[in-house]
């Protein structure tokens, strides 16, 4: 929806409550015109039923306000005298309209001194799970999301099983755009798998003030651009459906390309507008390498990939000779480490030559290890439009940029002529921030080299502490990889855990507790 559907909506909805609520106005003492003031209404009726006047802020949260509706639906039958069990479905049943047959039809008395505390312990049970619901979706939506690595694509600085808190507020909280969503879960309700969401109506991109920008290096959470899904409704082989942006599946890489740059794969190595890319001590880039033996000199390779910390497969590249190993992913040094093995007699890097298929943007020129150069767009900037360059910028303009209508654009291509919106274009100006991720699992890791740019409206969060790590081929305490419990994710040097820290705070805040109540018993 545009900003101008939205004013519509925003204006009908304050139509439908003055319609509903004016005569309960009245009768709480107040104007009937006040019922039909936007916001100020809003205000009026939290002091008639008796809730801070903040509550109205929450109002206008967009999921929060699905779970202060139907509150403040019941609460302002109650502050009427309709407060039986019937009541309350009644009005969340009819999403509140139940209220419109109680302002028309029955007679209203306002109850002035009625007490907020729930009358049987099931409501107050179910006030407290609301309040604690709308706290944490509140902090889960602009502060905090928990995530879990899932993939390898970024091995040896993030795990499988590293369980992280992602912070919002780093790159700037994202209002939600899908406004009808279960708070909590992502983009399906687990077990039955089925969509948690509705696709409309959708929320004008908007995001809160950051603390700071998005740097080459950082760590990024951020919608999968090209994400669709088959199965919600869907029978195989088909399209899928289109998520809303902030339903799309969430993907974590590594930024290596910031709006404005040039960027070049050569050999493996990342370039910046000429310049390899320096990576943070942290990062430790993987390769696949293939490693011959000598097939005479026995090798314990059960300790050889314990220690080098291969996760990873390895295999024969041939089952017949078993020369020749194939190490899916191994960091430089790890391969320095295998050079001077006895039994092992060469070490080298896999490089992919030649073209490769599935590489963006599909122009059938490069592989994942040498790639480019592509300019990374950035907001304002403006690019030449031709059969060449458009591969380049396609989907930027027909799936994440809108015209100034905010509609969906129409590109055509006819011959070496480009038409966009009916009129026939030579250059084209990027309307948001682009980047390029990619993960440092170099020959594991779906990113940018195979889908391209990732939209500043995708960026979810900046990953800054992983409080639990689980590997899952430990066994019993094992599991728990207790030297990554409580670190930093990004930060000079070696990750360093701070548990035992927290230990000491914690066992500190207990055993002053105790004194405090011990010293309060005396006094009493």
């Amino acid at each position: 929806m545009t900003l101008y559907q939205w004013f519509v909506f925003f204006l009908f909805v304050q139509i439908v409550h003055f319609l509903g609520t004016w005569k309960l106005y009245v009768a709480a003492g107040r104007k009937a015109w006040e019922a039909a003031v936007p916001v100020y209404n809003a205000i009026l009726l939290m002091k008639i039923i008796g809730r801070p006047t903040w509550w109205t802020i929450l109002l206008f949260i967009p999921i929060i306000n699905l779970i202060m509706f139907p509150v403040i639906w019941v609460e302002t039958l109650r502050s009427f005298g309709k407060k039986s069990n019937l009541d309350t479905f009644l009005a969340i049943a009819t999403f509140g309209l139940y209220i419109y047959y109680v302002n028309y039809t029955q007679k209203l008395n306002y109850v002035t001194d009625r007490s907020l505390n729930s009358e049987n312990k099931a409501a107050s049970t179910v006030s407290s799970l609301l309040f604690a619901i709308i706290v944490a979706t509140l902090v889960h939506t602009y502060f905090v999301q928990p995530y879990t690595i899932p993939t390898s694509s970024l091995e040896k600085s993030l795990l499988i099983g590293d369980f992280l808190f992602v912070s919002k507020i780093n790159y700037g909280a994202r209002v939600p755009m899908t406004t009808i969503a279960l708070p909590m879960v992502h983009d399906s309700i687990p077990i039955i798998k089925t969509k948690s969401y509705l696709s409309w109506p959708q929320l004008p991109y908007l995001r809160l003030p950051a603390l700071e920008a998005i740097k080459r290096t950082d760590i990024v959470v951020f919608n999968w651009p090209v994400d669709t899904v088959h199965y919600f409704f869907e029978p195989k082989g088909t399209p899928g459906v289109i998520k809303p942006i902030d339903k799309k599946s969430n993907y974590v890489k590594r930024c290596v390309g910031v709006p404005g740059d040039s960027l070049s794969i050569k050999d493996g190595l990342v370039y910046i507008d000429g310049k390899v890319l320096q990576l943070p001590e942290r990062a430790k880039p993987q390769f696949s390498y293939t490693v011959a033996i000598d097939g005479k000199t026995p090798i314990d390779f059960e300790y050889l990939l314990k220690d080098l910390d291969i996760t990873d497969q390895v295999y024969f590249k041939n089952n017949d000779t078993r020369d020749t190993l194939l190490f899916r992913a191994l960091t430089a040094a790890g391969a320095a480490r295998l050079k001077n093995v006895p039994g092992i007699t060469a070490v080298t890097q896999e490089i992919s030559e030649g073209p490769e298929e599935g590489i963006f943007p599909n122009i059938n020129k490069w592989n994942r290890d040498n790639f480019g150069p592509v300019y990374i767009p950035q907001k304002g900037k403006t690019v030449a439009l031709t059969t060449e360059s458009l591969p380049f910028y396609k989907r930027i303009i027909t799936d994440y940029e809108t015209n100034d209508k905010g509609e969906k654009n129409d590109l055509k291509v006819t011959g070496n002529e480009i038409r966009l919106n009916g009129e026939v274009v030579k250059n084209y100006t990027f309307k948001q921030n682009y980047y390029w991720m990619m993960g440092d699992n170099r020959h594991n890791s779906e990113d940018s080299r195979y889908w391209g740019y990732v939209p500043e409206n995708h960026i979810v969060g900046k990953p800054v502490f992983i409080w639990m790590s689980w590997d899952t081929n430990g066994k019993g305490l094992n599991k728990v990889r207790w030297d990554r419990v409580f670190t930093t994710v990004s930060g000079e040097g070696q990750p360093q855990s701070y548990f035992k820290y927290f230990l000491i705070a914690l066992a500190a805040f207990f055993i002053g507790e105790y004194f405090w109540k011990k010293r309060k018993e005396k006094k009493n």
